[in-house]
This record gives structure tokens, sequence and C-alpha cells, in this order.
């Protein structure tokens, strides 16, 4: 049996952390004294020990520990750190794209945005429409994107495919999305159905790299609109150039995004 002291020196965990797993029922000492209160634990304990600190280190929950370490099936061991993995791996996309927005927000001198004032035509499209809310589009569209390929093919001749976002999806966390793709005989099948898009000026403006990182490039876009044109009433259009569907690259990524205006009568070019 190894007192306390002994099994810290030899895990390398200090004695108030191996007191905090056994309050938190993680590891319990092999035998505690009555009498004294002492703690002892077994050699056999050690590599336990060791798999709670390294989950530890990974920002594992303590009842996902109690969860792994409590379940007797390797496999079913390995999905619980699997799943945890992809949070984290989730958590690190999110933290890289803020990082490089703030980078951008702080650059001393950003590279002026070049902004294109464009009349958009009116057209009939193939459309996935629904009431969103903003923590559920990343959902929303991978399903509304799989259903106009299922419907229309993986043909990318019409273009690239584009979204239409409600002013209150940005105001009050909820509002209709709209995706759309070019087609010349918009099916109806399943929720896809064709939708007529109406005639709209817009500046437009390109945005690179990751989706979540969007909201600096529309901060600028719309900085721009309040000096050199009037905005409108209307949702704001996207067009997804290049995407995850293209490339895993997502530095190489480009989204246009078109703010509905009205052209002053001065020379906006």
């Amino acid at each position: 049996m190894l007192a306390i002291g002994e099994f810290s020196r030899l895990t390398h965990l200090s004695i108030r952390t191996l007191r905090r797993y056994h309050e938190g029922d993680l590891l319990e000492p092999e035998l505690v004294d009555a009498s004294s209160g002492y703690r002892y634990y077994s050699v056999d304990q050690i590599p336990t020990a060791q798999v709670i600190q390294r989950l530890r280190e990974l920002d594992v929950p303590l009842a996902d520990v109690r969860r792994i370490l409590g379940a007797s099936d390797p496999d079913q061991r390995a999905a619980l750190v699997a799943e945890h993995l992809v949070r984290l791996e989730a958590e690190l996309a999110r933290t890289r794209v803020a990082v490089s927005s703030l980078r951008r927000l702080l650059a001393p001198a950003p590279p002026p945005l070049q902004v294109e004032l464009r009349a958009e035509p009116e057209v009939t499209v193939a459309a996935v429409e629904d009431e969103v809310g903003a923590d559920d589009v990343g959902a929303w569209f991978a399903g509304a994107m799989a259903e106009l390929e299922a419907a229309l093919g993986p043909s990318t001749d019409a273009g690239p495919p584009g979204g239409l976002y409600d002013n209150s999806l940005f105001e009050h966390g909820h509002g209709r999305l709209l995706l759309y793709r070019h087609s010349p005989e918009p099916p109806r099948r399943g929720r896809v159905r064709p939708v007529r898009l109406p005639a709209v000026e817009l500046a437009v403006t390109i945005h690179h790299g990751e989706h979540d990182g969007a909201d600096v490039t529309y901060g600028q876009l719309g900085s721009w609109v309040v000096a050199n044109a009037l905005t409108v009433a209307g949702p704001v259009r996207e067009r997804y150039l290049v995407g995850p569907r293209d490339t895993d690259d997502s530095a190489a990524w480009r989204t246009e995004i078109g703010w509905p205006v009205f052209r002053m009568a001065t020379d906006l070019t």
C-alpha cells in the first residue's frame, strides 16, 4: 500500500488533487484509516490516476470522466472520449475564427473594402425556406442544402447556391431563412419548391474564409452602405462562391454578401 504522499510522487498528482478526486468519487483510495483518516492507494491505481489526469487536461467534465471510468466496454470508453474530442475540435475552430476576426478588427489600417453596386433581376429559383433560430442556422443549412442537391442533382452549371437572411434573424435571434439554387424548371419535392426572388439593388462585397467570421465583413459593408447609399428593407443576400462543398481549406472559402440599397444620386463608384 502507498501513502497518499508516495502515490502523489508516483503519479505527479498533488495531494490536494488526489483528495479532490476522492471527494468527487473519481478515485477512491484502496484504504482509509478509520482512526487517522489517512488515505492509502495500491500500485494498481496508478494507471487509473494517470487516465483521469489526461482526461482532465482535455477539459473532460467530471461527470463524463466518471462515465468513461465506469464503462466496462473498451469500445464504449473510446466512443465517449471521441465524442468529447469532437467537441474540443469545434471549440478550437471557434477560437481560431475569433482570434482571426480580432486581428482584423485590431489591425491599425485594415485594407479598404471592395464594394460593387449590382442590380439583380427578378428570378425564380428552387428553394427551401423556413423560420430558423440563430443557433440552429448551421444544422438547418446543411439539411436544406442536402435536400436541394437531392432534388436538383450535384450539377454546378447553374452557378453557386445562395441564401436570403431576414433582418429579424440578426435583430431577434430568429427569422426567415431561404436557401436556393438556380434551376431552369424548379421542382416541387419535399421542402423544395419554386420561389420568385424579386429584383433588387445590392451593395456587394466578398467575405474571405470561415463563415463564422463573416460578422466582421458584415460590419464593414454596413459602414460602407451608411456612408454611400440608403439601406432599404429586405433580406441580406449571400452567394456561396467557394465553400465546404468545394474544398476543405476554409481559407479558400468565398462568400458574396449583398446588402439591399437604394442608390443615391451621387456617383458611388
